[in-house]
């Protein structure tokens, strides 16, 4: 209670001394279920909804500030117990560059490869903690951000997540690079045996657009590394490296949409990563259904079949829903 009181004379004070009142509530139905009997990753069902809400104003059409509240309700459960998450943040952007600072949405701002960052972040780590910045070329973009997901305690470990992504391009090719850093560091008590871990992913991709050549929209391919490195400091002495190939294929038809991608080589040790990508062997495809798509709401439907190792096939479908308005 006293911090949705505090909250609200924020948001009153904010709101009254701005030029401009602006606000944005965001409904996300959240429908994920993983039919996964290969015992590779987790075998889950994930039915819920996240609705989030922020209220600010701009100035100089350059510097926008934030604050709100995003909650996440999974159905079946009581109502705490997720607690709410404080967004609050401020937003800077001009033609070329573009700066996140505080705790501000994840969603349409970070997208890795799932062999680096799983999709279930989404869900449960809805904003970036931290700082994020952008500056776009005529020939590319690169961005950064620092994710602070654990603040040390007796009883919590410190944790942050940093990245960086980025693309260059020449009329249909293109070249892209994506790499994390993942430090898992101890509490403050440092009882014998919690060791620092430490986790490097990274993938490059040089790829091509299809749409001049296949009757689809959006279509590309690309092929790529991916490389990570891992160590849990006084146990390794140094560190494991893996290696492997990646390639993708991408296109769309009216509402419809295929994806499919092939992992081959190494296995990986990602710690944020998909857990597909642990194996040597991984194909997945996606059959993607966008059954509305308007200017506030829109909603996907995926069928995934997941092929691991050439023998086992699992299997997921996820609906996602998506309601936004503002002003």
């Amino acid at each position: 209670m006293k911090l949705s009181f505090s909250l609200f004379l924020l948001l009153f004070t904010m709101t009254s001394l701005a030029q401009s009142f602006e606000y944005d509530v965001l409904f996300h139905g959240i429908g994920d279920n993983r039919e996964y009997f290969s015992g590779v990753a987790n075998s889950q069902t994930i039915l819920g909804e996240r609705t989030s809400f922020v209220v600010g104003t701009t100035l100089e059409e350059k510097h926008e500030f934030r604050i709100g509240l995003s909650h996440l309700f999974e159905f079946g459960s009581e109502l705490n117990d997720q607690q709410p998450k404080l967004t609050a943040y401020y937003h800077y952007s001009d033609e070329q560059a573009e700066f996140y600072f505080g705790a501000f949405p994840r969603m349409g701002l970070i997208d890795f490869p799932l062999a680096l960052i799983t999709d279930t972040f989404l869900y449960y780590r809805p904003n970036i903690e931290g700082l994020y910045g952008k500056y776009n070329w005529d020939w590319g973009h690169q961005s950064a951000f620092v994710d602070w997901t654990g603040h040390q305690t007796e009883t919590q470990r410190e944790t942050f997540m940093a990245g960086f992504s980025g693309e260059i391009r020449h009329q249909s090719i293109f070249f892209q690079n994506y790499v994390t850093l993942f430090h898992y560091a101890g509490t403050t008590l440092r009882p014998e045996g919690e060791n620092i871990h430490d986790n490097l992913g990274t993938a490059f991709f040089l790829g091509s657009d299809l749409d001049q050549v296949l009757p689809m929209h959006n279509s590309y391919i690309k092929l790529g590394l991916l490389h990570s490195k891992y160590r849990e400091r006084h146990v390794m002495d140094g560190y494991l490296n893996s290696t492997s190939i990646l390639a993708e294929f991408y296109g769309e038809v009216k509402q419809f949409a295929l994806r499919s991608g092939l992992h081959l080589g190494d296995g990986h040790n990602l710690m944020n990563g998909d857990r597909f990508y642990d194996v040597d062997s991984y194909w997945r495809t996606d059959v993607i259904w966008r059954f509305i798509s308007s200017e506030h709401v829109e909603g996907r439907f995926n069928l995934s079949f997941h092929l691991i190792e050439g023998n086992d096939l699992d299997q997921s479908q996820q609906l996602s829903l998506i309601y936004r308005f503002g002003s």
